[in-house]
């Protein structure tokens, strides 16, 4: 038998025991009943997983229809709390800029004070006790006529704070003694003769030009305040010749009340030199500044007068008597050697 009738008949169909007709379509297919059975077994598989896919599919379609509802109310639930939230969180950081401003409130309560300054005070007080310093006993507040009436007392009271700058107060005592017995009243000064004036008032500092100031604004008090003086600092430095530390003085000394601390060279050199300003300062209106800065309010009534007359006896301008001083161990002036720049 040749190959090709070999060949055709493993091609052709064979007839099985069982009656069943088998054919080989081609030589590398498996031709066991066995395999037949695994590809109808594979069948069934593949049929079965895509049963199973199509119901995950439709489990997934159903999931889905089914979290849609509750997943929007969710979300519309879900962005009114976060506008909740961000309502808070603004609320939290308000809160937090308030914390944050309180600490900056209580550090600018606690501002700059000199060290000792209470035990250098306290000193200072012991050494005046005895009030024998001559702003005690012949200073503008002891030069108005006793008799006089508030409104004149007022206007006396100016005018020896007026006379007072660049004068020790035995001179501008004396002067006011002399004016108060010539008739120390705004009608009768501004009616007065420069040369009649100041020859009443000398020999106080720059009496030439107070002659003018004080007959200026003695004519200015009848215009304008009816014979009294003004009850404001601005409204007193407003008048010729009057500074910031007049207006201070005058509003102790005249109308009792504390609107400043009266800084005149005495306070302006010893508060140098005990250090109660933050940096030196060149003139008597910076320390005035300074002081205030720090210097408890119910002190300033007191201190310029306490400084003055510790300045007159003690704190000198010129040779200072340190080894006298209480706080000679605590001054830093003192621990220098008490030597003023020359």
């Amino acid at each position: 038998m040749s190959k090709r009738l070999k060949l055709a008949g493993l091609s052709a169909s064979r007839t099985l025991r069982s009656g069943k007709t088998f054919v080989n379509a081609d030589s590398s297919e498996k031709t066991s009943p066995y395999f037949g059975d695994e590809e109808k077994r594979l069948a069934r598989t593949s049929t079965k997983k895509h049963v199973l896919i199509k119901i995950k599919h439709e489990m997934v379609e159903n999931e889905t229809n089914i979290k849609e509802t509750p997943i929007k109310s969710e979300d519309v639930e879900l962005s009114t709390d976060v506008q909740d939230i961000k309502t808070e969180e603004c609320e939290i950081k308000n809160e937090n800029v308030e914390f944050k401003l309180d600490p900056k409130n209580v550090e600018d309560k606690k501002q700059w004070m000199p060290p000792n300054w209470e035990t250098i005070l306290e000193n200072i007080k012991e050494m005046r006790k005895s009030e024998t310093a001559p702003v005690d006993t012949m200073g503008c507040h002891k030069c108005t006529d006793p008799d006089a009436s508030p409104v004149v007392s007022r206007y006396q009271a100016l005018v020896a704070l007026m006379l007072s700058s660049q004068t020790k107060d035995q001179v501008t005592h004396a002067a006011m003694q002399r004016l108060n017995t010539y008739g120390c009243k705004p009608n009768i000064i501004a009616t007065t003769s420069d040369d009649d004036l100041g020859k009443l008032i000398y020999p106080v500092g720059f009496w030439k030009k107070k002659v003018k100031y004080i007959k200026k604004t003695s004519v200015i008090l009848l215009d304008k305040y009816g014979g009294d003086i003004p009850k404001t600092v601005k409204e007193l430095c407003e008048l010729p010749g009057v500074g910031p530390k007049m207006a201070h003085l005058c509003m102790r000394t005249a109308w009792g009340e504390v609107s400043g601390i009266g800084v005149d060279t005495h306070v302006h050199r010893i508060a140098n030199r005990l250090g109660w300003v933050k940096k030196s300062t060149k003139t008597p209106e910076q320390t005035r500044n300074e002081l205030e800065d720090w210097l408890p309010k119910p002190l300033w009534s007191e201190v310029n007068h306490l400084l003055v007359g510790f300045g007159q006896e003690t704190c000198l301008p010129r040779f200072p008597k340190c080894s006298e001083c209480l706080n000679k161990d605590i001054c830093s002036f003192a621990s220098k050697g008490g030597r003023t720049k020359k």
